[in-house]
């Protein structure tokens, strides 16, 4: 697994992915490069598929998470580490009709 160390820092405290709990000012942590929707991206190592939704502030009850072409069941998100390597889709489900 490829990761490498960077240092995050805040003007403000800010919340550390749900894995932890613990607000910082300033944090150095692992990141593993993904693929997110597409684009790469870094994201802190050891998440879960539930930690990055939390992460990214998306409500886990309008997604649907597919983890490298095979779709993640919301039961398994919480189970399910991201790996350096990964291809992530996150779709965001909305609602609507036609009149």
């Amino acid at each position: 697994m490829t990761a490498r160390v960077v240092t995050i820092f805040s003007m403000k405290p800010q919340k550390v992915p749900a894995y932890t709990g613990a607000a910082i000012d300033r944090m150095e942590t692992r990141v593993v490069k993904v693929q997110l929707n597409g684009e790469p991206r870094e994201v802190p190592e050891g998440l879960t598929l539930a930690a990055l939704l939390d992460w990214l502030g998306l409500p886990r009850d309008r997604v649907a998470v597919e983890r490298n072409l095979e779709i993640v069941p919301r039961s398994g998100w919480d189970a399910t580490l991201i790996q350096s390597g990964d291809r992530l889709e996150v779709v965001h489900l909305v609602g609507g009709g036609l009149e």
